[in-house]
C-alpha cells in the first residue's frame, strides 16, 4: 500500500509542476506581459492542435516510419559494431575514434548532404536517424560488455565454455541494462533527427508541417508540434522501459527485493 502511494505521489509531482508553468504561461500571455505575436498562450496552442489534428495525425506516422526504421537500424548496426569492439582489440582502436568523430559534427550540418546524396525521399531521413541513434546504442552496449562479472567469466572457462557462451550467458544479458539505457536515448534522438531532415526537404513528415507553418507565422501551430514531438517522446521512452521489465525481469525482482528490505 506505501509503495503504490510513493508511486502516485512520483506521478503528481511532475504532474502538478508542468500544470503550475501552463498555468503561469496562461496568465503572463492574458495580462499582456507575453504579446501573442511573440508566444502563443496555451489555449491557443491547444486549440491550434485539436483543428490541426486530421492534418497533424497524417504527418506524424510518417516521421514515425522515418524515426522506427532508423532506430531499428541504428541500434542492430550498434550491437555489431559493440560486439566486434569488444571481441577485436583492432576494430576497437580502428572504429571507436570514428564513432567519435560522427558525434562531433553538427546534425544541422549533415542533413543538407544527404539530402543532395540521397534525394528528397525517406532515404536521407532514415540515415541521419541512424547516424544520431548509433553511437548511444554502441558506447552504452560495449561499456556493459565491459563491465561483465569477471569471476562468472572465470567460472565458465574453467567449465571449458566457449566464448560465444561466454557472450550469451554472461555479457549478454550483463549489457542489457546498459542497451536499454542508450535505446531510452536513442528513442528521442529518433524523432528528433527525422524532424530535422525534414526541415531541408520532404513531402510529408512534422518537419514539412513545421517549415510551412512557419512561412506562414502560425506560431500556435508550430507549439502544437512541439508539444506532439515532445509527447511522443515521452511515450517512446516509456514504451523503453516497459519492454526493459519485460526482457529483464530478474532486474524488476532485484528492484523490488531492495525495496521490500
Amino acid at each position: 500500500m506505501k509503495e503504490k502511494f510513493q508511486n502516485i505521489i512520483d506521478y503528481c509531482i511532475p504532474l502538478t509542476a508542468v500544470a503550475a508553468l501552463l498555468v503561469f504561461w496562461q496568465i503572463m500571455h492574458t495580462v499582456g506581459v507575453l504579446p501573442e505575436y511573440m508566444l502563443p498562450s496555451p489555449i491557443q496552442v491547444v486549440t491550434a492542435f485539436v483543428e490541426d489534428f486530421p492534418l497533424l495525425m497524417q504527418h506524424v506516422w510518417v516521421t514515425l516510419w522515418e524515426a522506427f526504421a532508423g532506430l531499428a537500424i541504428g541500434i542492430g548496426l550498434g550491437f555489431v559494431a559493440a560486439f566486434l569492439m569488444e571481441y577485436c582489440h583492432t576494430v576497437y582502436r580502428a572504429l571507436y575514434p570514428i564513432l567519435v568523430i560522427t558525434q562531433t559534427v553538427p546534425t544541422v550540418a549533415i542533413a543538407p548532404l544527404l539530402v543532395l546524396w540521397l534525394g528528397y525521399g525517406t532515404a536521407p531521413k532514415i540515415t541521419l536517424v541512424v547516424i544520431v541513434t548509433f553511437f548511444p546504442i554502441a558506447v552504452g552496449l560495449l561499456d556493459g560488455f565491459k563491465e561483465a562479472d569477471m569471476d562468472a567469466i572465470c567460472l565458465l572457462k574453467a567449465m571449458g565454455a566457449s566464448r560465444l557462451q561466454i557472450f550469451w550467458h554472461i555479457k549478454l544479458p550483463g549489457g542489457l541494462s546498459h542497451l536499454f539505457a542508450g535505446v531510452r536515448i536513442s528513442v528521442s534522438y529518433a524523432i528528433v533527427g527525422a524532424v530535422i531532415s525534414e526541415w531541408l526537404g520532404g513531402f510529408q513528415g512534422l518537419g514539412v508541417y513545421m517549415t510551412r507553418v512557419k512561412k506562414s507565422y502560425a506560431y500556435d501551430k508550430m507549439f502544437a508540434v512541439i508539444f506532439l514531438i515532445t509527447a511522443l517522446s515521452l511515450l517512446l521512452m516509456k514504451a523503453v522501459d516497459l519492454i526493459q521489465k519485460v526482457a529483464m525481469p530478474w532486474n524488476r525482482k532485484e528492484t523490488t527485493g531492495k525495496k521490500t528490505e
